[in-house]
Parts: C-alpha cells; sequence; structure tokens
C-alpha cells in the first residue's frame, strides 16, 4: 500500500439522494423502483443508515422479464 492510496480523494457520491434524510452518500443503496407511464422509471435510494428500514423491493434489474418469457 502506498502513501498515495491513502491519500486520494473521496469519489463523487453515487446514486441519488436518501429518500428519508435528503443527503446524498457515496455509498447509497437502492430501495424502489417507480415505474412510470412514458419515459423511464424513477430509481429512489437510501442512504445506509436508512437502507435497513425499507422492505426488499423491486429494483429496476429485477422487473426485467426472465429468460423463459423472452419473445
Amino acid at each position: 500500500m502506498t502513501r498515495d492510496s491513502l491519500t486520494i480523494p473521496v469519489p463523487p457520491p453515487s446514486g441519488g439522494p436518501c429518500v428519508v434524510c435528503g443527503r446524498t452518500s457515496p455509498a447509497a443503496v437502492e430501495v424502489g423502483y417507480i415505474e412510470q407511464a412514458s419515459g423511464p422509471g424513477i430509481v429512489q435510494y437510501a442512504c445506509p443508515r436508512h437502507a435497513t428500514a425499507f422492505p426488499p423491493g423491486p429494483v429496476p434489474d429485477e422487473l426485467l422479464p426472465g429468460p423463459d418469457l423472452l419473445p
């Protein structure tokens, strides 16, 4: 391990703001997905502190049809 690897800047926050506290976290967790009639759906994120309060819900990858349902 080098000294530079310990002093690199913090990466920019990923994901969106937490649906509970509104803070953006570099470790945001997908906690839900809202399907929309037109356009892409909305992914809901939570910070690690609040992510455990959400039951497991669908996220975009879970809504894709399985290989047996594809035409």
